[in-house]
């Protein structure tokens, strides 16, 4: 929160002047200090604390000034006083804590900071962060893969474009922003000692256990991970949102084209990961599984996954619509609806409070019935038909239709294969009447007793019929 702070005071504040951007900045700091100390707070003396940031925030709106300036510093200060600190009653209490605030305060960042060379301290950290920035970092590298809008802004962390733009100025500027953010972030007020008399065959109370697992998948660390992995996949859905499926203009050297035609299978792969991750995070009687904050959010990855996937889909149509449809692209729409089923499957499993086993037995319950419905549907005569309609032949967009394509589909394909020779009238060549005789007589013999079926029965009939249409429709001789 401090970084955010600092990076926001550097948009707001360097080399540039002053005014309404102290407001914003005032707010962002009350918005930060409430969250990073909601353990603390007093929820009524909050909402006075509220009151007198709104009050100092007045004098700033109306003309920013040295006195409006100190006037809102006072307020935050005082808000932040009333809000985290109950045992300041009395006036001299709150005005030597003010003090101490504005004065010590900001000097607190610099011994505050030392403390991450502390060996134990850093092992601690990079056991809990460990699993959080290398899954964080697959899923930006998937991301990239998929969106060439994040490809773009990876590429503006070339060391030298850094370096660039540091200069010492902006150090010291980010130095000098952060120790002044973090009295109100690390918030610490000095306590009263309180003497408490001695009690005999009193029993010592056990120590509280600590605030943070060093599990390698405790519940701090899947917390963080949730928390980054929202973030970023938020980021995708919104990039989605403005430009997928709302249209907006692409930024330069990006095409839509290439934007909604690559991405596909990278999210799906992006999702199978996150479906991963979830079952050994909320793995039943995991440490995880009931805690009330880890729940929501892992409710809430799993509907962006599911988002991510309605995006693949619309990625992987938009590539149909322009490159015709085959086997691999059919397999791949219904992959892509057993994953989105599967990441519903889970929270069910979480909500229902069921057994991973219950969770296989749902999805084996799943692609049995695709399958079965699958093995009802003739792909050959559907991949047929809609390369057909969508060509640049019969619709005007799209793909020339791919003949030798057809002639591969088998039979089934005959009807389209009709359609796409009468647009087309060049294709009559001998080479390609004689493919279609072949299919023919295969239908032919598919026909026959020991090899009859109900599809190729039904294809016969449907040429039968196109066959006495067409010798209808020509002129007596």
């Amino acid at each position: 929160m401090a970084l955010a702070l600092a990076a926001l005071a550097d948009w707001l504040f360097y080399d540039q002047r002053m005014g309404l951007s102290l407001v914003i900045f005032a707010i962002a700091i009350a918005c930060a200090s409430l969250l990073a100390n909601h353990a603390t707070l007093d929820l009524r003396r909050a909402v006075t604390g509220g009151a007198i940031v709104a009050l100092g925030l007045v004098p700033a709106v109306e003309e920013f000034n040295t006195l409006s300036f100190l006037v809102l510093v006072a307020a935050l200060a005082i808000a932040l006083l009333l809000a985290t600190n109950p045992d300041t009653t009395g006036l001299a209490d709150r005005a030597r804590a003010r003090r101490n605030f504005v004065l010590i305060g900001p000097l607190r960042f610099f011994p505050d900071a030392l403390e991450v060379f502390n060996l134990s301290a850093l092992t601690r950290g990079i056991a809990l962060w460990l699993m959080p920035v290398v899954l964080s970092t697959v899923f930006i590298a998937l991301f990239a893969a998929a969106n060439p809008v994040i490809e773009q802004w990876l590429s503006l962390l070339n060391p030298k474009v850094i370096f660039d733009y540091l200069s010492v100025w902006r150090v010291l500027f980010w130095t000098m922003m952060l120790a002044l953010v973090w009295p109100f972030i690390h918030v610490r007020w000095r306590r009263k000692k309180v003497i408490i008399p001695a009690v005999a065959d009193v029993a010592e109370p056990e120590p509280l256990a600590p605030f943070v697992s060093a599990e390698f998948l405790g519940p701090s660390t899947i917390l963080r991970s949730l928390i980054l992995f929202n973030l970023l996949f938020a980021a995708q859905s919104i990039l989605d949102a403005i430009y997928l499926w709302g249209h907006v203009a692409l930024p330069a050297n990006v095409t839509y084209a290439s934007y909604a035609h690559r991405g596909a299978y990278p999210l799906i792969a992006t999702a199978l990961l996150a479906a991963a991750f979830v079952l050994v995070a909320m793995r039943p009687g995991g440490p995880a599984e009931k805690s009330k904050v880890i729940r929501p959010l892992v409710y809430l990855w799993v509907g962006q996954n599911v988002l991510l996937v309605a995006s693949s889909i619309l990625r992987l149509d938009l590539y149909v619509d322009i490159y015709m449809l085959t086997y691999w692209r059919i397999a791949a729409f219904v992959w892509m609806g057993l994953v989105a089923l599967g990441l519903i499957l889970i929270v069910a499993r979480i909500v229902l409070d069921r057994s991973n086993q219950w969770l296989v037995g749902a999805n084996l319950i799943a692609l049995t019935t695709v399958l079965y419905f699958a093995s009802l549907v003739n792909f050959d005569a559907l991949i047929a038909d809609y390369n057909v309609a969508h060509s640049r032949e019969a619709s005007g967009k799209g793909a020339q239709i791919d003949i030798n394509y057809l002639l591969t589909l088998g039979p089934q394909a005959l009807p389209a294969i009709d359609k796409a020779i009468a647009l087309r009238p060049g294709a009559t060549e001998t080479c390609l009447v004689s493919r279609r005789d072949r299919l023919v007589e295969q239908l032919r013999q598919d026909l026959a007793w020991r090899s009859w079926g109900f599809r190729s029965w039904r294809l016969q009939r449907r040429l039968d019929a196109q066959a006495r249409d067409q010798s209808g429709s020509q002129p007596a001789g």
